[in-house]
């Protein structure tokens, strides 16, 4: 099969020449609701001895200016927060279930609800507490913690008469770890503040295994105080919490790093090809390149992990990361920030459509193999 991508938009040919790409179609199971790019460092004990990007080395928490301050000890933050009790999930995808677990396993008390049927079955057989509809987790629940596909639904659940937004009870924390649109929370922080309510986002990196240990990786927008309020539950997720500004600003920043991740398996796959080329093994191409300047997550973790292998079931799927990258390409429009590489990277995961289904897993679009050149007329 082949697929032309379309590389009118304005791009100079010099730079960027069309490719078509030939994949092998393939499918994996789906999965329920989204998680970013890829595992944590370790599957092993969590850390929590970091702070953004400072790390604290005698293992004491640090209050850095614009960063989420840590807590000594989890547990101690845990009992000694009024809020640490009852938690509600809404989304009980491979992600919202995995940090329902991981709550359940700190000492919170965990509410749950997801449309899906099978979701709530699994998470039910995991500890969690299943309600019928968000009217009784919002009652129940002072924090709330959302785990959802995309920013339509985050809409759905806070916004509007059946959302949050249109109940009257007393101010609940909402943690929003979606991948979502930074306009959209802001809008709907708006809203819900002025019914008392906070919202924080907190969208992550780490997969189902991140999850799962409460080693996330979490990009936290929201004001101080706000911050500080969350820390327990933050804490209680995540290994590597970075407070990267006001309420919208931790959804701004996954985006962007979820675009990285998108462009890197395409350059990694072009690297890879070219070594091959130069008669040079994929593994000894890779061992080679994490050992010097050019690694990455990709290099170190996807490939060893989830192409080399064969394996391709990272749980992360093609439709979520070409929805990353559309809002990606979207949000760099709005702000007009010219992205000419950034450009092909998302023409050629929207091209890839054609030919990997949604379900399949987002490696396999380093499987691409441009060996023709052609545009789209």
């Amino acid at each position: 099969m082949t697929m032309v991508v379309d590389v009118s938009g304005g791009v100079p040919d010099h730079l960027i020449r069309p490719h078509v790409l030939l994949f092998r179609q393939q499918h994996v199971p789906a999965i329920d609701l989204e998680f970013a790019g890829y595992p944590p460092e370790s599957s092993g004990a969590k850390s929590k001895n970091h702070i953004g990007p400072h790390r604290c080395r005698d293992g004491k928490a640090r209050a850095l200016t614009g960063c989420a301050r840590l807590s000594e000890s989890k547990e101690a933050n845990i009992v000694s927060n009024p809020e640490t009790g009852t938690t509600g999930v809404v989304g009980l995808g491979n992600m919202g279930l995995g940090m329902a677990r991981t709550l359940l396993r700190d000492g919170f008390s965990v509410i749950g609800f997801d449309v899906s049927m099978e979701c709530q079955a699994k998470a039910a057989a995991s500890g969690v507490t299943i309600v019928a509809g968000l009217s009784e987790l919002f009652e129940a629940c002072p924090t709330i913690i959302l785990s959802l596909p995309t920013a339509n639904h985050v809409r759905k659940v806070l916004g509007g008469d059946e959302g949050l937004g249109g109940r009257d009870i007393d101010p609940r924390l909402v943690i929003d770890t979606t991948t979502s649109e930074p306009d959209v929370t802001r809008e709907l922080d708006a809203v819900l503040r002025m019914q008392g309510h906070i919202l924080i986002d907190a969208p992550v990196s780490g997969g189902p295994a991140g999850a799962n240990s409460g080693n996330l990786t979490m990009m936290v927008g929201g004001g101080d105080a706000d911050v500080a309020r969350a820390m327990p539950v933050l804490n209680s997720l995540g290994g590597k919490i970075t407070h990267v500004g006001p309420v919208g600003a931790g959804h701004a920043v996954k985006i962007v790093n979820n675009m990285l991740v998108a462009s890197h398996l395409l350059t990694m796959s072009e690297a890879v090809r070219l070594g091959n080329a130069a008669g040079v093994t994929t593994e000894n191409l890779i061992a080679a390149l994490n050992a010097g300047s050019g690694r990455s997550a990709i290099s170190e973790v996807n490939y060893p992990k989830w192409v080399m292998n064969g394996a391709f079931d990272s749980g992360f799927t093609m439709g979520l990361m070409r929805k990353d990258v559309r809002l990606a390409m979207a949000l760099a429009k709005d702000k007009k920030v010219a992205m000419p590489v950034s450009e092909l990277a998302g023409q050629i995961w929207a091209a890839s459509e054609e030919l990997l289904s949604d379900n399949a897993d987002f490696n396999r679009i380093t499987e691409c193999d441009p060996t023709h050149a052609g545009a789209k007329s």
